[in-house]
C-alpha cells in the first residue's frame, strides 16, 4: 500500500481514516484523530480483557514488540525506549531525574510550548540558571542562535523538534552532534515531529512524544527515548513494582532499576493506549516516514500558494526550505479569524485557532498525508465565499 493509493482512492481512504467520512480534518498538530488500525487493535484487545484478566502472557509479549516498533520509528535500540506518556511525564523525568547543581545552566526556548517550558522553569528552585533563547521571529531556533547560547557551565539543552504554533523545524542533528562534542545532554519534544518526518534520535540524549498528533494514536500513549549511555545518569524520578526489581512482589531493601528504559514504567502500562499506538506506528512504517515527510511538504507548498494569492501572511515564509514542515500558520490583519475558524467549521473543516505571546492570533493549518489537494482548495474556497479570504 502506498500514499498514492490511498489519497487516490476514496473507499480506502476512509476506511482506513473514518474521520474522512464526515470532516475535512487539518488539525494534526492539536489533537488528531485515531486510524482505523488502531480503533480496531484496541477493541480487540478490549474484548480479550473482558473475557479473562487483563494483563496476560500474549499482552505483555505485544506490549515488548510495541517498544520494538517504536524503536525501528527512532532509529534507536527497543532497550532505549519506555512506553509511556503524555510528553510531559517524560520531560519532567529527565527536569527530575538529572542531579542538578547550583550553577548548572539549563537552555531553552520560552516560547515553546508550555510542556516543554514548566518543567525547566521549576529548575530555578535548585540553583540552575535558565539560558532563554530569543529568536528574531517565532519559533526560528537556528544552530547559530542555540549553539552561541551554550556555556561551560551548560548542562542540559532542552528544545522541541517542530515549533507548535509556527512549524520551524529544529535542525537537530547539527545542534546534537555539537552538543555531544561538548559533552552537553540534549532533550527533545519530538511530538511535532513524530509520524510527521523521519526522527534519528541517536542526535539526542532523551526524547519525549505522545502519540496524539501526527502518530495518529490515542491520548496519553507515547514514547519515551534514554539513551543507552545516559541511563546511568538518569535514574527514575518514579518508582514502582514495574521498574524496580521485587521478585515474588516483596519490596526489597535495596532498590534496584530494572535494566533498559524499562526503569522508567513505573507502574501498570497504558496498554490499549500503546497497542493502539502501534497499530498506527505499523502502518506510518508501511508507507514509508520519508514519503510521509515529502508529502506534507507538497501539502503545505499547495495551502501556502492559495492563502498567499488571497492576502494571508505565513510564518514559514522566511523560512528556510529545510525547516519548512507540515505546518501552515496564517494571519490577515484586515480580517476576522475567529469568524475564519467558525465559517470553516460550520463546513466540517477543522483547523485550530492560535495566539502569540503578544495576543496575535492565528489560524494553523496542519494537514497529513491523506489530506487532499481538493480538500485544501476547498478551505481556501470557504474562505473566499464568506468575504473572509
Amino acid at each position: 500500500m502506498t500514499i498514492d493509493q490511498i489519497v487516490n482512492d476514496a473507499d480506502l481512504r476512509s476506511r482506513l481514516f473514518p474521520v474522512t467520512k464526515r470532516k475535512i480534518f487539518l488539525a494534526h498538530a492539536g489533537v488528531a484523530p485515531i486510524t482505523q488500525a488502531a480503533v480496531d487493535r484496541i477493541r480487540t484487545a478490549a474484548e480479550e480483557g473482558a473475557s479473562q484478566e487483563q494483563e496476560t502472557e500474549g499482552l505483555l509479549r505485544e506490549l515488548e514488540e510495541s517498544r520494538r516498533v517504536a524503536a525501528r520509528l527512532l532509529k534507536v535500540d527497543a532497550s532505549e525506549i519506555a512506553l509511556v506518556g503524555p510528553t510531559a511525564f517524560g520531560l519532567n523525568l529527565v527536569a527530575l531525574g538529572i542531579e542538578f547543581q547550583a550553577g548548572d545552566e539549563v537552555v531553552f526556548y520560552p516560547d515553546d510550548y508550555p510542556s516543554n517550558v514548566y518543567p525547566w522553569l521549576r529548575l530555578e528552585k535548585r540553583g540552575v540558571k535558565l539560558v532563554r533563547l530569543q529568536p528574531v521571529s517565532l519559533g526560528r531556533l537556528t544552530p547559530e542562535l542555540v549553539l552561541d547560547a551554550v556555556g561551560p557551565r551548560t548542562r542540559l539543552v532542552a528544545l522541541a523538534s517542530c515549533h507548535f504554533l509556527s512549524g520551524y523545524r529544529l535542525d537537530y542533528r547539527t545542534i546534537g552532534e555539537e552538543l555531544r562534542r561538548r559533552g552537553v545532554l540534549f532533550c527533545l519534544d519530538g511530538i511535532q515531529t513524530l509520524g510527521a518526518a523521519p526522527v534519528d534520535a541517536a542526535y539526542c540524549d532523551f526524547l519525549s512524544a505522545d502519540s496524539h498528533k501526527w502518530l495518529l494514536g490515542p491520548l496519553g500513549a507515547g514514547i519515551f527515548y534514554v539513551r543507552k549511555e545516559r541511563q546511568p545518569l538518569l535514574p527514575p524520578a518514579l518508582l514502582g513494582a514495574w521498574n524496580i526489581r521485587s521478585p515474588g512482589f516483596i519490596a526489597q531493601e535495596t532498590v534496584e532499576c530494572e535494566a533498559g528504559a524499562r526503569r522508567y514504567e513505573c507502574g501498570a502500562l497504558n496498554a490499549l493506549g500503546i497497542l493502539g499506538m502501534r497499530a498506527s506506528m505499523e502502518l506510518l512504517l508501511e508507507l514509508g516516514i520519508e514519503a510521509i515527510g515529502e508529502r506534507l511538504l507538497s501539502l503545505h507548498t499547495f495551502l501556502a500558494e492559495g492563502l498567499r494569492k488571497r492576502g494571508w501572511h505565513l510564518l514559514a515564509e522566511e523560512f528556510p526550505e529545510e525547516a519548512r514542515s507540515g505546518i501552515v500558520t496564517a494571519t490577515h490583519d484586515q480580517r476576522n479569524l475567529t469568524a475564519a475558524v467558525e465559517a470553516l467549521k460550520e463546513q466540517e473543516i477543522v483547523v485550530s485557532l492560535r495566539w502569540d505571546r503578544q495576543g496575535k492570533q492565528y489560524i494553523r493549518f496542519s494537514p497529513h498525508f491523506y489530506n487532499t489537494h481538493a480538500e485544501l482548495a476547498k478551505v481556501v474556497g470557504v474562505l473566499d465565499r464568506s468575504g473572509l479570504g
